[in-house]
């Protein structure tokens, strides 16, 4: 009998992995695929965007004559701190963050300091939605949002490449259309 392999989607989506069975521990699917390693170098660009301003603007201050010692103090602290943030914390959360689309519901595992798993059954989701900021689109990433009636809000997988994205929500779409025209 040969085995399953299982493997992170890469590129497209196959039918395979949208088709097959959720990993199942007590009732509900565990999300299985990782994101976009680009996600990571997204991330990172994120952070440096914010820590690296910061410490300029606070290394510049330190310049000035009259500066005082503690002045320097804090920029020599937060200058690896701000730095470690901000190159270490991506690959955490890239580690922690999974998703899967099963054959019944949508799983989404995110959070790098607080952790949360949401699972969505298709039939209640109400819209998905693919998104791609500027620095998403600079690196080919996309976010997919399911919407549902919840009061916990949408469901958002970031960090998935742009077919990929569009190819989750086009077949998804397709299931939950099917779903709601059975009546169920």
């Amino acid at each position: 009998m040969p085995q399953e392999t299982r493997q992170p989607l890469r590129g497209g989506v196959g039918e395979a992995a949208l088709d097959a069975a959720p990993q199942r521990r007590p009732g509900l699917p565990r999300p299985r695929y990782s994101l976009d390693r680009r996600a990571v170098y997204w991330w990172m660009t994120q952070n440096l965007l914010v820590v690296v301003p910061v410490l300029a603007a606070l290394g510049a201050a330190t310049l000035f004559p009259d500066t005082p010692s503690w002045l320097r103090l804090v920029f020599a602290v937060l200058c690896p701190l701000g730095l470690g943030y901000a190159l270490l914390t991506p690959w955490w959360r890239y580690r922690a963050h999974r998703w899967d689309a099963g054959s019944e519901a949508v799983s989404a595992r995110s959070g790098w300091l607080t952790r949360e798993w949401r699972v969505v059954p298709f039939t209640r989701i109400q819209t998905l939605d693919t998104k791609s900021g500027p620095l998403q689109h600079l690196f080919g990433l996309a976010a997919v949002t399911v919407t549902t009636a919840s009061a916990a809000g949408p469901v958002t997988i970031d960090g998935l490449d742009q077919k990929l994205a569009a190819d989750i929500v086009e077949r998804l779409t397709e299931r939950v259309r099917a779903l709601h025209e059975d009546g169920t």
